[in-house]
């Protein structure tokens, strides 16, 4: 049996991007050569990975039950090398990251460009995207979560906190009615978010009841703060989304006054010993960033933000 590590990422990147085109974009390599690769592994190990059909590809069973094992045998291999390594050398390599969109883009991009250049050798991939991704399973060395983490055998570093916010329309709530007491909520309808149960992510207790969710749902965060600006319902939402609108006005925040559990950011990495260099030295990074209060949370103005309509 002969193949390299080479071989073993090149059948990774294929499960993981779905076909041998994809991976080879992602590669930058041609498709000829991930082909022969894939081929030149199925070939040393003397099983299929891959059913071929009308030019498409599927994993076998085989290929999910060695990539599995081989996912973190090759992150293990890699943190070790890496740990015996001068500390001074320069991060090399490939760091793949993970966050949610509508933070990543509002937040993220002037840090991790920051990080890019302070790593010239350092080959990032970031992807953005509200769903959960299985980390190990994709690929990612980190990911950026936000909410109360589940049972996981992630590991995590918290960065920083956020507050849930109700918010609404001034004009909204000048057709609708104010909300000056949690009972008022039961009159007004809620835009939905399709990630996740209304139910599932109120912050403030079953003392407090959720209003029903309405005829609108989105799937993002950003595009639930525009439905809310429009005038089409109440959103519940991250403050790191909406504190501008809060700001200048288009939305005013209901019932502050409620206690709640702030929201959690966290970091999260799959459980490598010894953590890799590249890994602990992003999220140093971005734990650094925010290490005084986040940026969208100073100084936003209690009137603004009271929950009545003017």
């Amino acid at each position: 049996m002969s193949w390299t590590i080479s071989d073993i990422r090149t059948f990774l990147a294929v499960l993981d991007a779905g076909s041998i085109s994809a991976a080879a974009a992602r590669a930058d390599l041609s498709k000829s050569v991930v082909s022969k690769r894939i081929s030149d592994f199925e070939a040393a190990l003397g099983v299929p990975l891959f059913v071929r059909h009308a030019g498409r590809i599927a994993p076998t069973d085989n290929a999910h039950a060695l990539a599995e094992r081989v996912r973190p045998a090759l992150a293990e291999l890699l943190a070790a090398t890496e740990s015996v390594a001068d500390p001074q050398l320069p991060l090399r390599g490939r760091l793949a990251i993970a966050a949610p969109m509508s933070f990543g883009i509002r937040h993220l991009g002037p840090l991790i460009a920051g990080f890019a250049r302070a790593h010239p050798q350092l080959d990032i991939v970031l992807d953005y995207d509200d769903q959960l991704t299985d980390l190990g399973r994709a690929g990612f060395d980190v990911a950026l979560r936000i909410g109360h983490m589940k049972d996981s055998n992630l590991m995590a570093r918290r960065i920083c906190e956020d507050p849930h916010v109700l918010v609404a329309s001034p004009d909204y709530l000048a057709i609708q009615g104010a909300v000056a007491e949690a009972e008022d909520l039961a009159r007004h309808r809620a835009i939905g978010y399709l990630n996740a149960r209304l139910a599932e992510i109120w912050p403030f207790g079953p003392q407090v009841p959720p209003p029903p969710v309405g005829r609108i749902t989105a799937n993002n965060g950003e595009a639930m703060r525009d439905l809310a600006i429009g005038g089409l319902g109440v959103a519940l939402l991250p403050l790191f989304i909406v504190h501008d609108a809060l700001r200048d006005g288009r939305l005013v925040r209901l019932l502050p006054q409620l206690p709640q559990r702030p929201l959690p950011v966290s970091l999260v990495w799959p459980p490598i010993r010894p953590m890799p260099r590249k890994t602990r030295a992003f999220i140093d990074h971005l734990a650094g960033a925010f290490a005084e209060i986040p940026p969208w949370q100073r100084g936003l103005d209690g009137d603004r933000t009271s929950g009545r309509a003017g």
